[in-house]
C-alpha cells in the first residue's frame, strides 16, 4: 500500500519532513513546521500547542508520525477534531505512524474520511476503536498493542492491513466488519483472540499468524478467499457457526489444544490441512466437496451434513508448505514443513470418535482409526466407503472360564464393548471390554445388529471380507442376544449355529465338533455297533423225491451282539472297521459293514450330522480366506 501524501496547512505551516529539507524533532518524532522550524507537539510550549491546536477543524488532516503522545494530548488532538453534528472525532489523512501511546488511546465512535496509517505505533495502554468508520484504507502494520485493542463494531470499508502487528493482550473484534481485504499476515496474539460475528467480504488472510492463547471466531463469515496457512494455535481454535463461502484450503494449520467448527457452512469445494489434538465438526454442512487431511486429532463427525462427497484421511506426515503469490504471501521466513510445536512425537493417527446423526452416502474414510467411534444414529452405513488402514476395536481373545475352548479376536464395535460391560456378561477388567463412558447412550442389541449389518455390506463392496466375515459374526452374535425382537426359536437356531461353528466363521469350533463326533462314533461302533463276528451266509437246501428239483436257499444270519466286557471289545480290528465306516458316514457313503441294530442307528445319525460338521468346517474355512 503506498504512503498517503498530505494536504496542505494554513499558510506559515507545514508537515515537517515533507518538504526539500526534511528535519525531525526530538526523540526522532516528526511533528509540525511553524514559520519553517520544525516542533514536535509532545515538545512544544503550550503556546505554541495551542495555535497549532486552533488551526485544526473536524475532517482536517494530522501528521503526528512518531510523536509520543503523553496522557491527555491525545484527547485535546481528537477533542478539536470532534464532528459536532455527531459528538465524535472525524479526521481526513491521518498519519500516526511510529507513535507511542502512553496512556488510552481513545478513537472510539472516530471517523476516519481518508487513508488511516499506525505502521510501528506502540499502543501503551487500551487501544479504543470500538465503532469506528475507517472510510479510507488502514494500515496497523507491525503495530504494537501492549494492552487491550478494542475494534467491535467498528467498519472498514476498504483494505486493513495488520502485518507483523502484535496484540499483547486481549484483541476484540465483535461485529467487526471488513473491507476489500483484510490482511494479518505474520501477527501475534498473545492472549485472547475474539472474532464474534465479524464479517470478511474481502479476501482474508492469516498466514503465518500465531495464537498463543485461545482464538474464537464464532459466528463469523468468510465471503471470498481465506488463508489460514502456516497458522499456530497454542490453545484452543473456535469457528462455531463460521461460513466459509470460498475457501479453497484453510491450512496447514497446527493447533495445540480444540480446533471445534461446530455448526460450520462450507459452501465451496475445499481442502482442510489440520494438526489438532482434537477437531470438533459437529452439525456441520458440506455444501460441495471436500477433502479432510488431519494428523493428531480426535475428530467429532456427529450430525455433520454431507452434500457431496467428503473424504477424511490421515496425513502420514507434517504438512509442506506451499509456496504462494506475493500477494498471499508473508515476508517472514520460509519453510519446506509445517512445525507441529508440542504435537510432534506422538502417534499422528487421526481417530473418529462420533459418526451419529450422520447420512454417510458420501462418506470416505481413509487410515482412520475407528476403535472408539459411536456409529449410533448414523444411516447408510452400507454406502460408508472405509479404504486403508482403517482399524477397529477388537474383542478381548483368551480361554473361556465357564467352557473348554479359546475366544478368538474379532473386529468389534465399540458400542458393543459397551454394551458387554453394562450387561454384565463380560467383566470389564478381567476380560478386556472398554466400559462405556458416563454420557454414552445405551444401546439394544437389535440396534447393534442393525449397525453390524449395514457395515457389513460396506465391507463386502469394498471387497474387504475379512472384516465383512467380522461384522456379520458380530450381526449373528446380536441377534442371538436380542430378547425382544428375535423370536426364541430363532436365537435357539442361532445359539447352535454359534455352538458348532462360530456362525460358519471359525474352522477349529467345526473341526473340533467332527472330530468329537467322529471319536464318539467309532467309541459307540467299537463297543455295540460291530457283531461278535461277521455273520457268514448259510446254504439250506431240500429234494422230497428223487428226480425232482433241488431246491436250495441261502441266507445270511442277523448280526450277533458282542457280548463280554466292554474294554475287551476295544480291538485293533473293531477300530479299524469302525474308522472305514465312519468316514464312509462324512462323506455320505455306505462303508457295506454288517452293524448291530444299535450300530445301523449309529451309523445313521453319524451319516446325518458329520457331513454337516464337515461343510460347517469348510464353509469356515472359505469364509476367513476368501478375498
Amino acid at each position: 500500500m503506498t504512503p498517503p501524501s498530505l494536504s496542505p496547512l494554513p499558510p506559515g505551516w507545514s508537515h515537517c519532513g515533507h518538504g526539500a529539507d526534511p528535519t525531525t524533532g526530538p526523540d526522532g518524532c516528526r511533528g509540525i513546521g511553524i514559520a519553517g522550524h520544525t516542533v514536535c507537539l509532545a515538545h512544544v510550549d503550550e503556546t505554541v500547542r495551542a495555535a497549532y491546536l486552533a488551526t485544526l477543524s473536524p475532517g482536517a488532516d494530522v501528521d503526528h508520525r512518531g510523536t509520543p503522545f503523553a496522557r491527555g494530548l491525545l484527547e485535546r488532538l481528537l477533542h478539536v477534531l470532534r464532528d459536532p453534528t455527531t459528538g465524535f472525532p472525524r479526521l481526513g489523512l491521518a498519519r500516526f505512524d511510529g507513535a507511542i501511546f502512553g496512556g488510552e488511546a481513545p478513537f472510539r465512535g472516530a471517523t476516519f474520511t481518508s487513508d488511516a496509517v499506525f505502521d510501528g505505533a506502540a499502543f501503551s495502554d487500551d487501544a479504543w476503536f470500538a465503532d469506528v468508520a475507517f472510510t479510507g484504507n488502514a494500515r496497523f502494520d507491525g503495530a504494537i498493542f501492549g494492552s487491550n485493542a478494542i475494534f467491535s463494531g467498528a467498519t472498514f470499508s476498504s483494505n486493513v492491513v495488520f502485518d507483523g502487528a502484535t496484540f499483547s493482550s486481549y484483541a476484540h473484534f465483535h461485529q467487526t466488519t471488513f473491507g476489500s481485504k483484510a490482511l494479518f499476515r505474520g501477527v501475534t496474539f498473545a492472549d485472547l483472540a475474539l472474532f464474534r460475528d465479524v464479517v470478511f467480504p474481502g479476501l482474508a488472510l492469516f498466514r503465518a499468524a500465531t495464537f498463543n492463547s485461545d482464538a474464537l471466531f464464532y459466528q463469523a463469515v468468510f465471503s471470498s478467499e481465506t488463508g489460514f496457512e502456516e497458522v499456530t494455535f497454542t490453545g484452543d481454535a473456535r469457528f462455531d457457526g463460521t461460513r466459509f463461502e470460498e475457501a479453497p484450503t484453510l491450512g496447514p494449520l497446527v493447533c495445540g489444544g480444540t480446533l471445534t467448527m461446530d455448526g460450520a457452512v462450507f459452501g465451496a469445494p475445499v481442502i482442510l490441512e489440520i494438526a489438532a489434538g482434537a477437531v470438533g465438526l459437529a452439525r456441520t454442512r458440506w455444501a460441495s466437496k471436500a477433502v479432510l487431511r488431519l494428523r493428531y486429532a480426535e475428530l467429532n463427525l456427529s450430525d455433520a451434513l454431507f452434500e457431496y462427497p467428503v473424504t477424511v484421511t490421515t496425513h502420514p506426515t507434517p504438512f509442506s508448505l506451499r509456496q504462494l503469490p506475493p500477494l498471499l504471501s508473508h515476508s517472514g521466513p520460509q519453510h519446506d514443513l509445517m512445525p507441529e510445536g508440542e504435537l510432534s512425537g506422538r502417534d499422528h493417527s487421526v481417530r473418529l470418535m462420533s459418526l451419529s446423526g450422520v447420512d454417510a452416502a458420501h462418506l470416505a474414510l481413509l487410515d482412520i482409526d475407528l476403535s472408539t467411534c459411536s456409529f449410533v444414529g448414523a444411516v447408510h452405513l452400507d454406502q460408508l466407503r472405509v479404504d486403508g488402514w482403517c482399524t477397529f476395536a477388537f474383542s478381548p481373545a483368551g480361554w473361556g472360564r465357564r467352557f473348554p475352548w479359546r475366544w478368538s479376536r474379532r473386529r468389534v464395535l465399540a458400542e458393543e464393548h459397551h454394551w458387554r460391560v453394562r450387561s454384565g456378561r463380560r467383566s470389564a477388567g478381567s476380560r478386556g471390554w472398554t466400559a462405556p463412558p458416563e454420557d454414552a447412550p445405551e444401546v439394544r442389541p437389535a440396534a447393534l445388529s442393525a449397525l453390524y449389518r449395514q457395515l457389513r455390506k460396506s465391507m463386502e463392496d469394498g471387497k474387504n471380507e475379512p472384516g465383512a466375515a467380522d461384522f456379520y459374526y458380530g450381526e449373528c452374535e446380536m441377534r442371538r442376544h436380542d430378547t425382544t425382537g428375535t423370536p426364541r426359536g430363532e436365537r435357539a437356531l442361532l445359539t447352535v449355529y454359534w455352538a458348532l461353528s462360530g456362525y460358519g466363521l471359525r474352522t477349529m469350533r467345526a473341526m473340533s465338533w467332527l472330530v468329537a463326533a467322529m471319536t464318539v462314533t467309532v467309541l459307540a461302533l467299537m463297543v455295540w455297533g460291530l457283531p461278535a463276528d461277521d455273520p457268514k451266509p448259510e446254504t439250506t437246501g431240500r429234494q422230497v423225491e428223487a428226480g425232482q428239483d433241488l431246491t436250495l436257499t441261502t441266507d445270511t444270519p442277523p448280526p450277533v451282539n458282542p457280548t463280554g466286557p466292554r474294554v475287551e471289545r476295544l480291538t485293533t480290528e473293531r477300530f479299524e472297521k469302525s474308522l472305514r465306516v465312519v468316514i464312509n458316514s462324512v462323506v455320505f457313503r455306505s462303508s457295506g459293514q454288517d452293524l448291530t441294530t444299535a450300530g445301523t442307528y449309529t451309523e445313521m445319525s453319524s451319516r446325518i450330522t458329520e457331513p454337516i460338521l464337515l461343510g460347517l468346517a469348510v464353509l469356515a474355512l472359505r469364509n476367513r480366506v476368501k478375498r
